[in-house]
């Protein structure tokens, strides 16, 4: 008889998963992957991942929660050490400027995901919802901690500098964001 399964075991291979998921999903799109591909890649058995994620769409909602924490708390690592509140905006265009120059950039994984399935999901529709607001929220603390009341026009960049980016294949998006909002900063709104 085969010893249990521990909790560190189970969490170990959700993070397996979690791992294989995003990186097939992000790279070729969620429809284009099978679920024999993410057992391919996270080197588990298909009746395991299907004890840890009953669905591929629950996979899917768990991939996209997972990586709106790590890439908001990257994000904030990043824009939180700058000391003046105003270069703290500015460097949230600077951090997009690297991600959208790193290899294997496909834009928005949540833009991707409601792209691909936002019609016919409502969990990953609420997922990317979430996911949208947190971002919004974040670069409203930020833009408010500057002494401005341009929280909107600055997500707005944000979302349309990611999007171009995304499509493009080109980091100019950030900069041009960038300076975009530098003048918002320093115009009565």
């Amino acid at each position: 008889m085969p010893a249990p399964i521990t909790r560190e075991q189970t969490r170990a291979d959700r993070e397996a998963l979690l791992d294989a998921a995003e990186t097939l999903f992000y790279g070729r799109g969620i429809q284009a992957v099978g679920m024999d591909d993410v057992r391919a890649a996270s080197g588990l058995p298909l009746k395991r991942i299907y004890r840890i994620f009953a669905a591929k769409e629950d996979l899917v909602v768990a991939m996209l929660r997972r990586r709106d924490r790590n890439w908001r708390g990257n994000l904030a690592a990043h824009v939180e050490q700058v000391p003046d509140p105003r270069d703290r905006v500015l460097a949230v265009f600077d951090w997009l400027a690297g991600w959208f120059a790193e290899p294997g950039f496909r834009g928005c994984a949540w833009i991707n995901a409601h792209g691909e399935l936002g019609a016919s999901s409502p969990a990953v529709l609420a997922e990317v919802r979430a996911h949208k607001q947190a971002f919004h929220d974040q670069i409203a603390a930020w833009v408010r901690a500057a002494g401005s009341s341009a929280a909107e026009p600055v997500f707005l960049l944000a979302e349309g500098a990611i999007v171009t980016a995304g499509i493009t294949g080109d980091p100019a998006p950030a900069r041009h964001a960038r300076a975009a909002a530098a003048a918002l900063l320093t115009t009565p709104f």
